[in-house]
């Protein structure tokens, strides 16, 4: 029986993800090349759905953390973490957050010109985002070479950064309070 943490599901995975994220990346030439006079709405739905498929990685990764905290360090429920931990990061999250940054920045130039405090507050939680995604990326590096130093409680903790800085980004962007 094969297993998900060989080397031939993780192949798989890999070249299941580089498909979407290319079907993806020629969806958005292919709108900048026929440029619709509906480009702006195409855009702002692949914002979106990159911004979904990234946050839900952010809220998952931690969870992953808590439960791995608890493995034992070589044992078969760990290794299985680790491979968990390295497909999210490397084949949903990093791409997502990148195409959330590039839709986000076209949007925020072509629509709004980089104007309103808004914009630049939401733009500074989303600066925070990613450094939330850098050290989770961190950490789970340390988990792969068994050296996490933390709790599982700080891991619960940790789950509400993205939740909090989200909630933020959502209420400045349909609000634009200032």
């Amino acid at each position: 029986m094969e297993r998900q943490i060989d080397e031939k599901p993780g192949a798989y995975a890999r070249r299941r993800a580089f498909i979407a994220i290319a079907f993806f990346a020629l969806l958005a030439v292919g709108l900048f090349v026929w440029n619709p006079d509906t480009l702006y709405l195409w855009i702002k739905a692949l914002h979106i759905i990159a911004v979904i498929s990234w946050m839900a990685g952010l809220f998952y990764m931690p969870r992953l953390f808590i439960y791995h905290t608890d493995a034992e360090p070589g044992s078969i429920q760990s290794e299985t973490f680790k491979v968990m931990e390295r497909r999210l990061l490397k084949v949903i999250m990093n791409p997502a957050m990148m195409l959330t940054w590039i839709f986000g920045l076209y949007l925020s130039w072509s629509v709004y010109g980089f104007q309103g405090g808004w914009l630049h507050a939401k733009i500074g939680l989303v600066v925070l985002l990613t450094a939330v995604h850098v050290f989770f990326s961190r950490a789970v590096k340390a988990f792969e070479r068994d050296e996490n130093r933390r709790s599982a409680r700080y891991w619960r903790f940790m789950n509400e950064a993205p939740t909090v800085l989200m909630i933020v980004i959502v209420i400045l962007v349909v609000v634009k309070p200032f």
